[in-house]
């Protein structure tokens, strides 16, 4: 019976001790309140009382960073929301450095993110994304590296202006549109005029060229019998087919 008594006391106390860590996780263990390890996955035995352990997610973490308002360098009022990738690569440093990292990345993130906003101008924020987000992640790993975290990736998902404001960029890109619509007619009769010119230059320096110009233009009005079309005729053509004189 003591024996009985002896093993089943035994298995209570391995049963209770016994704690599980999945693939994905890590265990710090604290003995007597020191750190004494990192419990690696499957079972692992933590005495009662004298041990404690705290579970450290390994997997990839996404943080939503909320809308951030924020005035650019240029005096623009907008609204900025982004999202932060990252993992734990110490998990004791996670758990002994900070108090909730998830928390402290997040409320870092935001901070960063206004900071950077407001250094930059709104045309480089709408036009350089990717550099804007490359910065805020730059900043943001200095810091939680001494937390146990990197930064993998960070995107800015959203930027959100006044009305407006958005009234007045449509009307800026209106005008440029206006603008090179303008620069590009102006070159085309540029190019048309000099084109012409030249057409002009080669007729006149060939005798007979401007008469067969011109029955080439007949030809190609002779297939509409809607119209009454009115030609001068120089009357040096006339001198050279019909034999027509003129009055000296």
């Amino acid at each position: 019976m003591d024996v009985f008594f002896s093993l089943l006391i035994v298995f209570v106390f391995l049963l209770i001790s016994l704690k599980q860590i999945n693939q994905y996780e890590r265990g710090v263990k604290f003995t007597m309140g020191r750190y004494t390890g990192i419990m690696e996955p499957g079972w692992r035995i933590v005495v009662p009382v004298f041990q404690t352990y705290r579970n450290v997610d390994m997997r990839v973490k996404a943080v939503d960073i909320a809308d951030q308002k924020a005035i650019t360098r240029d005096n623009v009022s907008v609204t900025v929301n982004a999202v932060l990738y990252y993992k734990v690569l110490g998990p004791e440093k996670a758990i002994i450095e900070v108090e909730n990292f998830y928390f402290a990345i997040s409320q870092y993130a935001q901070t960063t993110m206004r900071n950077i906003v407001g250094e930059v101008t709104l045309d480089e924020l709408l036009s350089s994304r990717e550099k804007i987000a490359d910065r805020i992640k730059e900043i943001i790993e200095k810091e939680s590296e001494a937390w146990g975290l990197r930064v993998n990736n960070v995107e800015l998902k959203d930027i959100f202006l006044a009305e407006s404001m958005e009234r007045t960029i449509a009307k800026q890109a209106e005008a440029e549109r206006e603008k090179r619509a303008v620069i590009i007619n102006s070159e085309g009769e540029l190019a048309a005029s000099q084109n012409m010119a030249q057409a002009a230059a080669t007729l006149s320096a060939v005798p007979g060229a401007m008469h067969l110009r011109t029955l080439q233009s007949i030809n190609d009005l002779s297939s509409d019998q809607s119209n009454t079309v009115v030609f001068t005729i120089p009357l040096e053509i006339l001198k050279a087919f019909s034999g027509f004189k003129t009055k000296e």
